[in-house]
């Protein structure tokens, strides 16, 4: 069913001009425009039209400009008939609301079922005048009327031709400055604006509120105008229809409301009937014009009757609204997102084939069982190194604009936004690291690492857009090895360097085999498990360093202002005129009062001040709130950041100004708590960086040498925990790679995941040499920055949601990220001004944007939801709830598994762990049919074979069983034939 034009309502049908019997005639029109019937199973003739044309679109392979339609209506003013703008369309439609001031807020049409039956007959026994040779207004004026040389006499004639060359009155969108000059000199513009002169004179010339037009923004490059003009008037006694389509667009002066060239146009003019019948023909052919199938139609039409069935078949597609079951007046909001018009076509054109093969099943809405990640990048050559010589082939054609690409202001938001996040997660985890390495590892190293292995990734990686960094799994790890070489007695970064460099050696072995190419086994149940893990980390960690500032900086909850005397503050109570005791030197004439200095601490503040002391002391003003300031801080960043980054789609401000500021949110939200903090001049806590390039634990130096301090077969025993430490490698990296990579993000230079592994695993020879930390794709941070770097078309039809078009692809914002963390060293004057709660917000944000990203929190969701309040989700009308229920329970327990296996002293069985969760996944084959796996997840590889395979299998013995019958009733016939012979 149609989603363009969900509605049709026949309130009021409209009396067919020149027609006795209108409901007979519509009856007849119902009968013509079924194009599929129950008891007609051949496809009709009209279809048959529409696919013969969809067709040949399909060989020429042409693309075709959008189209912006315009409504002009025939009104009677007291100087005479005039033409104006009523209303207008590009996907839905806007009115000018009474009184003429402004646009309505867009819609989706509804009309009436009779005005598109009543417009059926004008395109049948009308004037169709197609690729009409003409080049301005009044010479398609002069050919229209001129094709029915017998039905108008030349006086009928010249009135119709004075009457539509009559100057059309717009309602311009002007900028809100000049609206606001125009309210200025509105008193002296009330008498126009209540009844407006028509101009008489048509121009062939664009007006200057047509060129200064803001509306023309809204439109795509390559737009053409489609004009609609109805009306009533008393000279005629019967309809004038017609519809023409330039063979080549024009501008036709002041006709459209935009200075665009025209393509078609619809006139009808009659004798005055019901009211508004000429109007709901209008708005119905203007909304056949911008549906995308009758447009395909309109353009490549070549007989009247081509019109007629693309008619035929709107009405066949079209969803009833019955009468008194809903408001006509209301007007139905667009919807979010529109199925593409390319899917609509091909299903018709497969409905189509498949209706002359012989197999009359509807096309159904379901997923491809196909949908994984078969692409090329994962095409095994059966080459040693094949995968990795077709990657380096393909990212070479892109070198160079991977920095052309780059030179754009939302890449400079991204820069910083990034760069903030990655020098805060390096202060963590290098902190962190310090904490269980005794500094072997350190903040230092940790940026140091950060920036060289980030620069060299981003400068020779498959896939750019990935950000390094040390990682919890990694991290947790580190933390067992330090642990077992304590005990043990062995060195660690020694130890270490022989893992680092077996990991990097099996890394070169299954890039050579080509390993990646069991990524496609990696399905949504994979991703999905490990980066809601990455993601609730990022969370667990951020909540985590604020409750350490809470204990570094406890509230005082039995805090009183009234004893702050107690609190090493004292009470000075003086009288002047006297000297003071107790010192050598003179002071100003007061007298301390002689009391105690028990009876003195003793007094409360209110006593203190009730005798006309004063305190004294540093902690009488001191109010303990940097906790609570903290805790505000880092609240009040994650609000802003997902506040600001939502503003784009608010209804203030213009979309320029909404997408620059969701573009720079998160700078936005630091630099206002920046702000904050600066002004209320609190001791928080703030980012500290290192400011000498030298080892943290002075012990050790920037070369860790293979030999001397362990046992000689160290280097052999390190293969065992070097395994464990690739399969985690290799699953951290691949899965990041394969979230990345999804097809909804709409890359367009592929990627490169036998590449991207070769570059970690060379890195790892570097960092084991230096002895910096080991890096691979971080999850939450790759993401942000894909989500930093999204497109957006920037013309968009009123009522349209922003078309995504794609991530920014390209290599300059991530090589400055880390080429920045590397200078971070000799910012630290400058970043000290930057609160650690604020940066935390941050991380929460990445946190939580992460997590909202994945299927899988909307079916946790669901846990706690009524079937009644549940939301439409996809997935909810094909598979049973309690089976989706059941899916995302085991998805939580595997979850629950993997984050216990990391948080105890199991955690050196977690990469194994994480390869469990793919067979897990082949596991689930066995609870649910291919059927619900396709919707909640996708299909493995093994999986669709044998689904393509079953398929052809049962096609062939279809066709088998078909031609059998076939044959058996050819052969009946053969003898019913020689009988009756006989």
């Amino acid at each position: 069913m149609r989603a363009e034009v969900p509605g049709l309502a026949s309130t009021a049908p409209a009396v067919q001009p020149g027609q006795g019997d209108s409901a007979t005639h519509s009856s007849k029109l119902l009968h013509t425009a079924v194009s599929h019937s129950i008891f007609s199973p051949s496809i009709s003739s009209a279809a048959e039209r529409i696919s013969a044309i969809l067709q040949q679109e399909e060989v020429g392979d042409r693309k075709w400009p959008p189209l912006f339609v315009q409504l002009n209506e025939l009104f009677s003013t007291a100087s005479g008939l005039a033409w104006r703008e009523t209303a207008r369309w590009i996907k839905f439609e806007e009115k000018v609301e009474d009184g003429g001031e402004r646009w309505s807020t867009p819609h989706v049409p509804v009309l009436h079922l009779h005005s598109l039956f009543e417009l059926r007959t004008c395109l049948q026994e009308g004037t169709v005048l197609l690729d009409l040779d003409a080049h301005s207004f009044k010479e398609i004026i002069e050919k229209a009327l001129s094709a029915q040389p017998d039905v108008w006499d030349p006086e009928l004639q010249d009135c119709l031709e004075a009457l539509l060359l009559c100057q059309p009155l717009h309602r311009t969108t002007t900028a809100p400055l000049r609206v606001l000059t125009e309210l200025s000199l509105a008193p002296c513009r009330e008498k126009a604006k209540s009844c407006p002169e028509p101009r008489t004179q048509f121009s062939e010339t664009p007006l200057k509120e047509q060129l200064r037009n803001r509306f023309k923004k809204k439109l795509l490059p390559g737009a053409e105008v489609a004009s609609v003009m109805v009306g009533e008037v008393d000279f005629l006694k019967k309809p004038f229809p017609v519809f023409l389509r330039l063979r080549e667009a024009v501008t036709l002066g002041s006709l459209a409301e935009v200075a665009l060239p025209s393509r078609f146009l619809f006139i009808l003019l009659g004798p005055q009937v019901k009211a508004k019948a000429y109007h709901e023909i209008g708005r119905a052919m203007a909304t056949l014009l911008t549906d995308e199938l009758f447009q395909r139609i309109a353009w490549q039409a070549k007989h009247q009757e081509d019109l007629i069935a693309g008619i035929d078949e709107f009405l066949d597609e079209l969803t009833v609204l019955p009468p008194g079951k809903w408001d006509p007046s209301d007007r139905i909001p667009p919807p979010r997102c529109l199925s593409s018009p390319n899917k609509r076509i091909s299903m018709h054109l497969r409905e189509w084939k498949s209706h002359c093969n012989g197999n009359t099943t509807a096309a159904k809405d379901r997923p491809s069982l196909a949908h994984l990640h078969t692409s090329e990048e994962l095409e095994r050559t059966g080459r040693l190194f094949g995968g990795l010589i077709q990657d380096i082939r393909r990212k070479a054609y892109w070198y160079r604009s991977d920095f052309s690409d780059a030179m754009h202001i939302q890449c400079l938001s991204a820069v910083l936004y990034i760069y903030l996040a990655t020098v805060t997660n390096a202060i963590t985890f290098g902190g962190m690291l310090g904490d269980a390495t005794a500094n072997m590892q350190g903040v230092l190293e940790s940026f140091l690492g950060t920036a060289f292995a980030g620069s060299i990734f981003c400068l020779f990686s498959g896939q750019p857009l990935t950000i390094l960094s040390s990682t919890g799994p990694v991290l947790v790890f580190e933390r067992l090895l330090f642990s077992f070489s304590e005990d043990y007695g062995l060195d660690y970064l020694e130890f270490r360097l022989w893992i680092g460099l077996w990991v990097a050696f099996f890394g070169l072995v299954l890039v050579a085999t080509e390993a990646s190419h069991l990524v496609q086994y990696f399905t949504r149940f994979t991703e999905e498990g490990f980066c809601a893990l990455i993601s609730l980390i990022f969370i667990y960690d951020s909540l985590k360093k604020m409750l350490s500032l809470a204990e570094a900086f406890p509230i005082n909850w039995h805090y009183r202002a009234d004893d702050v005397t107690l609190y090493s503050c004292t009470c000075n109570l003086s009288v002047p005129g006297h000297v003071t005791a107790g010192n050598n030197t003179l002071s100003p004439p007061t007298t301390t009062l002689q009391q105690p200095p028990a009876a003195l601490a003793a007094l409360s503040r209110a006593q203190c001040l009730g005798r006309g002391g004063h305190l004294q002391g540093s902690s009488c003003p001191y109010v303990p709130d940097i906790a609570l300031m903290s805790f505000l801080l880092f609240g009040g960043t994650f609000l802003c950041c997902t506040t600001l980054k939502h503003f784009k789609s608010s209804r203030y401000f213009p979309t320029g100004f909404r997408k620059l500021v969701s573009d720079f949110s998160i700078i936005l939200a630091i630099l206002i708590f920046c702000a904050i903090d600066a002004a209320l001049g609190l001791e928080t806590p703030k980012l500290l960086v290192p400011s000498e390039l030298k080892p943290t634990n002075p012990m050790r130096g920037w070369i860790v040498f293979p030999f001397g301090a362990n046992p000689w077969w160290i280097c052999l025993a390190s293969v065992v925990p070097a395994i464990l430490v690739t399969i985690l490698i290799f699953m951290d990296q691949q899965i990041t790679a394969v979230i990345l990579n999804r097809k909804e993000y709409k890359l367009q230079k592929g990627a490169g995941f036998h590449l991207d592994f070769l570059c970690v695993s060379l890195l790892m020879i570097v960092t084991s040499v230096m002895g910096l930390p080991w890096y691979v794709s971080a999850t939450v941070i790759s993401l942000a920055h894909m989500e930093s770097l999204r497109k957006e078309s920037t013309a968009s039809a009123p009522g349209e949601q922003p078309e995504f078009l794609g991530i920014r692809e390209q290599r300059l914002t991530g090589l400055v990220v880390f080429i920045l963390t590397g200078v971070s060293v000799f910012m630290a004057p400058i970043l000290k001004y930057i609160p650690m709660p604020v940066l935390y917000g941050v991380f929460l944000h990445m946190g939580v944007a992460a997590l909202n990203s994945i299927q899988f929190t909307d079916r946790v969701r669901l846990l706690l939801m009524p079937a009644k309040h549940q939301p439409d989700h996809l997935y909810l009308r094909h598979v049973p709830l309690h089976r989706v229920h059941l899916f995302t329970f085991i998805q939580l327990l595997c979850l629950a598994i993997l984050w216990v296996i990391k948080s105890t002293a199991a955690a050196i069985v977690f990469p194994v762990m994480l390869l469990a969760l793919v067979g897990i996944r082949k596991a689930l084959e066995f609870i649910f049919s291919l059927h619900d796996l396709s919707w909640l997840d996708n299909i493995m590889p093994a999986a669709a074979r044998k689904e393509a395979e079953g398929k052809q299998r049962r096609k062939q013995e279809e066709q088998e069983s078909n031609s059998d019958e076939e044959s058996e009733l050819m052969h009946r016939q053969g003898r019913e034939i020689n009988i009756s012979v006989n």
